[in-house]
């Protein structure tokens, strides 16, 4: 295949991981501002197009006032109180099906022209079933919200992240392998380089894990109390950590143990990453490897300092949807780096 039709089809995938990132900023703006339950049904192939008139409008505000959340939370909201949580969440799904035909278009014609083919082509039709999957997934966690409770669950929350980090992941994973197939040793050599590689490779267990775990503090909204930092309620380790039973319950349902838990990951994050750039400064690197360690550590810090900021400010929506686009270039820059790391060793 020739080389700049690889460079094509790697710049497409990576135009749709930067639409993914939106999407996934875009979708936290939603769960900070309480939109996602303004819309009650979900209309995948005829849903493009948002109420056109009054008469529309009040088609769905009937609907919505069916719904927990207004009886609960919203009582006596008006038509354009209405309208100022709707249009994000339209915006939110909007964008998925974009990112859908941006996907789905290009791939068509990619095969056709015979530039994906072989085993590209089936890691490319993987990622198109897992975001149409997504969707789906998505649909069930608002419809958590739609029942009793006027909150969508923390359990589909952290699935729906951890989906698109997973689709984010793979379509930067293999654009990386369009772009660099080919394995580049540093002057450290293969060993050193395979070594680094796997510390990587547990530096992003971890990473993914504090992201995850930050999920369970938005769906329990745990970021709102306890805004101080480093202690919570005066104490390095506060009561009522394992007060649920069973206890694993609290891991997951304990506000205050999902927001503790979320801080020891975060602060374990930076350490690790510190550890890792001292580390990987006593090996000789090349250029694009040397940088990514680099922007490893720089992101790190930027999000520790912004999950801080967030917490100690009370959860303002403009800080908080930069902590959780920090996350995800966190998530990014370590893939990157995993990469530069696999094609160093071989692996």
């Amino acid at each position: 295949m020739h080389s700049e039709h690889l460079k094509t089809v790697a710049v497409w995938l990576l135009s749709v991981a930067a639409l993914v990132f939106l999407m996934i900023v875009l979708g936290g703006v939603t769960r900070l501002t309480e939109s996602g339950l303004s819309m009650v049904n979900w209309h995948p192939v005829t849903g493009w197009f948002p109420p056109l008139d009054e008469a529309a409008w009040e088609q769905v505000f009937a609907q919505y006032r069916r719904s927990p959340e207004y009886h609960k939370v919203n009582a006596g909201m008006t038509t354009g109180e209405f309208k100022s949580i709707f249009w994000l969440e339209y915006l939110h799904r909007l964008l998925g099906r974009i990112i859908g035909i941006a996907f789905f278009v290009p791939m068509i014609v990619f095969a056709a022209k015979g530039w994906i083919r072989g085993s590209l082509l089936i890691k490319v039709i993987g990622l198109f079933i897992l975001g149409g999957l997504q969707g789906v997934l998505g649909w069930y966690m608002v419809k958590s919200g739609l029942v009793d409770r006027p909150d969508v669950s923390q359990y589909r929350l952290a699935a729906h992240l951890a989906l698109a980090l997973v689709i984010l992941a793979t379509v930067l994973w293999v654009a990386l392998g369009l772009l660099k197939p080919n394995p580049i040793n540093a002057p450290g050599g293969a060993s050193v380089n395979r070594r680094l590689g796997c510390g990587v490779w547990a530096l992003l267990i971890l990473i993914s894990v504090t992201i995850l775990s930050g999920a369970f503090v938005a769906g329990l909204d745990a970021g709102f109390v306890y805004n101080t930092f480093p202690l919570m309620d005066g104490e390095w380790v506060p009561d009522g950590l394992w007060d649920l039973s069973p206890s694993y319950l609290n891991i997951f349902e304990n506000i205050i143990t999902v927001q503790f838990d979320h801080r020891v990951l975060a602060i374990s994050v930076l350490i690790t990453v510190g550890i890792f750039h001292w580390w990987s400064g006593r090996v000789q690197l090349t250029a694009s490897q040397r940088l990514s360690t680099r922007a490893l550590l720089a992101a790190a810090l930027v999000q520790v300092g912004l999950g801080i900021s967030t917490l100690v400010l009370g959860v303002p929506v403009p800080l908080a949807a930069l902590h959780q686009a920090g996350a995800v270039v966190l998530l990014a820059v370590t893939i990157w780096l995993a990469h530069e790391l696999r094609t160093a060793g071989g692996t």
